[in-house]
């Protein structure tokens, strides 16, 4: 019921109030947080402005070397709709695994990027995961992955790291507009092209996950998510980010 109300609401429309997440110009309201450095160390330049888009660029990397990457905005968000258009090009690093092939992500519900450890790869959050065509199979964008969290689909909670949608398979080289759905009673929808691909709810940090454990435990003890803070990510293939805004559903 749930599911069929958000897909006949559809993605929010422009007249309503959104907020710029970036300005266009500058990484302002941004840090940074790569594997191996500390919270705003990004030596390489991984993440910079071009093109009034935010880049995910490799061009001072020889190898990636796990140096997996994530630009967290400056404030958490519990309640919102979010949109954003992205683009992969160019090539991927040439020690990346075939999975980081046209691969990235949008991170919300994310911990704070002061409490990720300095060589943690991902943090603990679930991700939107944005996909490019890498072969000629299907390869869904929208789908689900969960770093240190679990969801219910269905009424059965999900142990799955990744979570297939039901969105197409998109080439690179193109913009490709999607947008994320949180709502207060914990239901999440994922858009690609305006339409839904994936609804699930109940999301909770998972116990069996050594990040994970650190933040329940700066929780009290708690599992349920309501909210968090939103990445970007750096997975091993360039790709833009443009048009992020984020509309308050509180």
């Amino acid at each position: 019921m749930a599911a069929a109300a958000i897909a006949a609401a559809g993605p929010a429309t422009a007249r309503e109030a959104w907020k710029p997440l970036f300005d266009g110009k500058s990484l302002a309201g941004w840090t940074a947080k790569i594997t191996g450095e500390d919270v705003g160390n990004d030596p390489l330049g991984t993440f910079r402005v071009e093109g009034g888009a935010i880049r995910v660029s490799y061009d001072r990397y020889e190898r990636f070397a796990g140096r997996f990457g994530h630009l967290a905005y400056r404030l958490p968000f519990s309640a919102y709709r979010l949109r954003f258009e992205y683009r992969f090009d160019g090539a991927y690093l040439p020690d990346v695994e075939p999975w980081q092939h046209s691969n990235s992500g949008i991170m919300f519900h994310g911990q704070a990027p002061s409490t990720m450890t300095r060589d943690q790869q991902f943090p603990v959050s679930l991700e939107f995961q944005l996909n490019g065509a890498d072969g000629p199979k299907p390869r869904p964008s929208g789908n689900l992955c969960t770093p240190g969290t679990n969801v219910v689909i269905g009424g059965k909670l999900e142990t799955e790291h990744c979570i297939k949608s039901g969105g197409p398979t998109l080439p690179n080289g193109r913009w490709i507009k999607a947008e994320l759905e949180v709502r207060k009673n914990g239901t999440i929808t994922h858009w690609i092209e305006g339409k839904p691909v994936l609804t699930y709810s109940a999301p909770q940090l998972d116990p069996a996950d050594s990040d994970a454990r650190a933040v329940i435990h700066r929780a009290g003890g708690v599992l349920a998510l309501s909210g968090g803070y939103l990445y970007l990510q750096s997975e091993g293939h360039p790709i833009s980010f443009r048009k992020i805004a984020l509309l308050p559903l509180e």
